[in-house]
């Protein structure tokens, strides 16, 4: 239990200077005025850190008590990375 909450928050941390970058580039979507779509994107993109930190402290509270639930608490910082991560990574590897 210790080496996969380990090894899933070093992962979390290894993406953190790429979600900079896709945080950063996420404010372009203002660039043709405002919306409340690009307010949602950019807030959803902002909360992967918020997110991760919570989880993890979550996680390591429970993983005495609830493996299982700690197991599934560590992984939803893993939604931000399968959801933004993998589609922006086909996007620039097929253009």
């Amino acid at each position: 239990m210790k080496k996969f909450l380990i090894l899933t928050q070093i992962a979390y941390t290894i993406f953190l200077p790429f979600w900079f970058l896709i945080w950063g580039i996420s404010f372009m979507g203002f660039d043709s005025g405002f919306s409340w779509l690009a307010v949602g994107i950019v807030t959803a993109i902002g909360l992967y850190p918020i997110a991760g930190l919570v989880c993890s402290v979550l996680a390591w509270v429970l993983r005495t008590r609830k493996a299982r639930a700690a197991v599934a608490v560590n992984l939803i910082p893993m939604l931000w990375l399968l959801g933004i991560g993998v589609p922006v990574l086909l996007i620039n590897l097929f253009p």
